[in-house]
């Protein structure tokens, strides 16, 4: 494995199990609900089991500003070594941990100390690897290469999807209850123990590696960068809850109010995965040619525009409508999140890019994207209008659209020292 593949295999191995963890809970998120929050409402068990789905995501901000002064005093090597170490351990515990029948409330306790434990990894990985993978890239290939962070994440996905539609396909209702839901939590740790593997010999990045750091730079951040940091939070809304409505709660939201089957859903949102597997680095490219703003502005309007037309499109019970509805939300969100990483880490100096990067990212992650299942759910028992969904991707997107407005083009410029 030479230099080049061997960093862009590290940078994606991460965001691989990350990412898988982090959907295959949203996919059972209807059986765990069950399983450790049990209820005589059903809609009360789904919204506690996205509540602590949203633990996970409340607790990025904090991994974001550790693993953060961990990459910019000590290098991106050792941040992404230790995020992918913290995030297989807790994905294999919830394989076997005890559900409320077994061990009462301790079990919800337990599921969402295990949520919170991911979601501090996961403030470092996401972003800690595309700031390592754009610092070793080519000047005209950096959203190309900070693709490949958005490339392992969909792949962990795309992985959970397979696997959750294939167990649903040859297991009884009842066996997946019982155990057949843990069999996608157990089969992390491979994935772990692979990304271990690979970080070990990572080589660090000579722009970390520079004795130009920060002793503080959280504390500079916000003290020199609060505009930049405001724009990244801006930028980001959008992202965190598309991402996490269109390919997380939809499969929820296709077995509950357009009452596919569980099997069905999953089997579309892997096909719509695969859209935005191939089509993100081919934005990306493009991005590299003609730069971050048009492609932010463009994502975000085509969101606000079609949001709602294609929200409706899925609200039937036809295969091929709900295909097509999901396929291009996933085009669409293609289009945005391709710039978003390159935009990024251009917009901060290098002694503290992995914080600033991290904060800018995690925080509206966990704000808008851990919640957006749960305000999902919400949203459609308050107005008992399944198609209420698509009124907040609009939202969220205008407001996203109005930040891409206001930003100066980074593309096709040095890196910030």
């Amino acid at each position: 494995m030479n230099n080049k593949t061997k960093v862009i295999a590290a940078g994606l191995i991460g965001n691989i199990l990350e990412w898988y963890d982090f959907a295959v809970y949203g996919f059972f998120a209807v059986i765990i609900g069950k399983q450790f929050f049990p209820s005589d409402d059903p809609t009360i068990s789904l919204i506690a089991a996205f509540g602590a789905f949203a633990a996970g995501f409340l607790m990025r901000p904090i991994g974001a500003a550790l693993f953060g002064r961990i990459g910019d005093l000590y290098g991106r090597k050792r941040m992404l070594f230790l995020s992918v170490m913290l995030m297989a351990i807790p994905t294999f515990i919830i394989g076997i941990l005890p559900n409320h029948s077994q061990i009462g409330y301790w079990a919800a306790i337990l599921m969402v100390v295990m949520r919170m434990l991911q979601g501090l990894s996961v403030g470092g990985e996401y972003t800690g690897s595309f700031v390592y993978l754009i610092e070793q890239a080519p000047q005209n290939k950096r959203a190309f290469y900070g693709s490949f962070s958005g490339v392992g994440a969909t792949l962990g996905i795309l992985l959970g999807s397979g696997i959750g539609a294939y167990i649903t396909s040859v297991l009884t209702e009842s066996q997946l209850e019982n155990w057949g839901w843990r069999i996608p939590f157990l089969l992390g740790i491979s994935i772990g123990i692979l990304g271990f593997i690979i970080r070990r010999g990572l080589p660090e990045n000579p722009i970390s590696d520079t004795p130009k750091k920060s002793k503080t730079p959280l504390k500079e951040l916000f003290q020199s960068q609060r505009k930049q940091i405001f724009q990244g939070f801006g930028l980001n809304i959008m992202s965190a809850v598309c991402f996490y409505l269109i390919f997380v709660y939809m499969t929820t939201w296709l077995v509950n109010q357009v009452h596919e089957t569980e099997s069905v859903a999953l089997d579309i949102n892997s096909i719509s995965l695969v859209i935005i597997l191939i089509c993100a680095p081919l934005f990306a490219q493009l991005s590299d040619k003609i730069g971050r703003k048009p492609m932010l502005i463009i994502g975000s309007l085509l969101m606000v525009i079609f949001a709602y037309p294609l929200v409706g499109l899925m609200d039937h019970d036809n295969f091929t409508y709900i295909l097509i509805g999901q396929c291009l939300f996933a085009l669409i969100l293609s289009i945005y999140i391709s710039a978003i990483p390159a935009f990024l880490a251009e917009l901060f100096p290098s002694k503290i890019r992995a914080s600033a990067t991290s904060i800018s990212y995690n925080i509206p992650y966990a704000i808008f994207g851990g919640t957006a299942p749960m305000v999902s759910v919400w949203l459609i028992s308050v107005t008992d209008n399944p198609e209420a969904i698509a009124y907040y991707l609009m939202a969220v997107s205008l407001l996203s659209f109005i930040v891409a407005l206001g930003v100066t083009e980074t593309g096709g410029k040095a890196l910030k020292n």
